[in-house]
């Protein structure tokens, strides 16, 4: 019997695999980023003092491979449709792509316009493929009339498609700013496009999002707060690539009402903080990838936050997020989980809360001085 059999066994293997490869594989991508000088070098805009090696991406794309492999070796891709194997390995040469033009931008300082570009270019490819927005299912029909199917003309098909992979992959790169956020959150998104792929009856979708799930988490082990090394533009390229293709050819494949929404309202938070810093940026009159701190978690950290609260804070509005989508998709103990992810957000804001009021009162000693 292969995993083709057991959906769930070939997730959970392939989530756990990728966890252990990329943590295995990180330490030795940072010892050779240390002794060829392949380091990122503090500025006034970044929140690390000391020089860090930004290859990160490197070990999360080969940990992500090679536990892909090992499912597809061991039988968890075997009961694929052909359409469908065909937009997985698309997906895969596009996340592959994004990658090696977040890694020419570690390595070499691209320009903004020009990597806009073949982001741009890559997405379209992709989209030529089968990987695309095509069509809404409209459940309620029109008028009280029976269920239909609009389909999209296909400039925008394209449009919507390209404003989707390429907005969703700079959302996951700005998120990027504080150890362990961007990968954090990609993880936690990864588990809930997981969750929702398998409610849907897509498990090869499912399989990518477990595997990206796995090397999240693998990252973190060397990438939270104090971090030993970071993902570059590489890894987020790559992370924020993969979720939003995952999210096409899994739960929005076909899409309905409701499922059109899922990956939104998972993937809400970073898609909201880069379109308030895009405004922001614009009303001053400044070029939208001008550097600054508008970011979300810039904002939190001026409010007196430590940086491992501000990370987590994140990270349980997400989860939180991510369990509304379950509620949405019908998935088996979705309120279970709504309740435990609610449990979380509200310990999260207390705890936060308190931490606040700790550092606005004055200790003992400063009211003597006062005196």
């Amino acid at each position: 019997m292969t995993l083709a059999y057991s959906p769930n066994a070939a997730a959970l293997l392939t989530l756990a695999a990728a966890a252990v490869l990329t943590a295995l594989v990180v330490p030795v991508v940072r010892r050779l980023g240390l002794r060829f000088g392949l380091i990122d070098k503090p500025d006034a805009r970044k929140q690390h003092t000391q020089p860090m090696v930004r290859l990160g991406g490197v070990g999360i794309v080969i940990g992500f491979s090679l536990a892909l492999t090992l499912t597809w070796v061991l039988g968890g891709f075997a009961q694929l449709e052909a359409s469908k194997d065909a937009l997985i390995w698309t997906t895969l040469g596009g996340s592959l792509c994004f990658f090696v033009i977040g890694l020419a931008d570690d390595l070499f300082a691209l320009p903004p316009l020009p990597r806009l570009l073949v982001q741009l270019l890559v997405s379209m490819a992709v989209w030529l493929e089968g990987v695309r927005i095509g069509s809404i299912d409209l459940p309620f029909g029109w008028m009280g009339s029976a269920p239909a199917a609009l389909q999209l003309p296909d400039w925008l098909s394209l449009l919507a498609t390209l404003v989707w992979l390429v907005g969703i992959t700079n959302a996951i790169n700005w998120l990027d700013g504080l150890d362990g956020l961007a990968a954090g959150v990609s993880g936690i998104a990864a588990v809930g496009l997981l969750s929702v792929s398998f409610s849907l009856h897509q498990p090869a979708a499912g399989l990518l999002a477990a595997a990206l799930a796995g090397s999240c988490l693998g990252f973190l082990r060397h990438n939270f707060n104090p971090a030993r090394i970071f993902m570059g533009d590489g890894g987020s390229y790559f992370l924020g690539f993969a979720l939003a293709a995952i999210s096409i050819v899994g739960p929005a494949k076909g899409l309905t009402s409701v499922s059109l929404l899922l990956p939104l309202l998972i993937l809400s938070l970073p898609l909201a903080d880069m379109s308030a810093v895009i405004m922001g940026r614009l009303s001053d009159g400044h070029s939208p990838f001008y550097p600054d701190r508008r970011h979300l978690h810039h904002r939190l950290l001026r409010t007196g936050l430590s940086h491992r609260r501000t990370v987590l804070l994140i990270y349980a509005f997400t989860q939180w997020l991510a369990s509304l989508a379950l509620v949405l998709v019908n998935a088996e103990m979705r309120f279970l989980w709504l309740a435990l992810a609610t449990a979380v957000l509200i310990w999260v804001l207390v705890s936060t809360r308190r931490e606040l009021q700790r550092q606005d009162r004055p200790s003992a000693r400063q009211r003597q001085r006062q005196r």
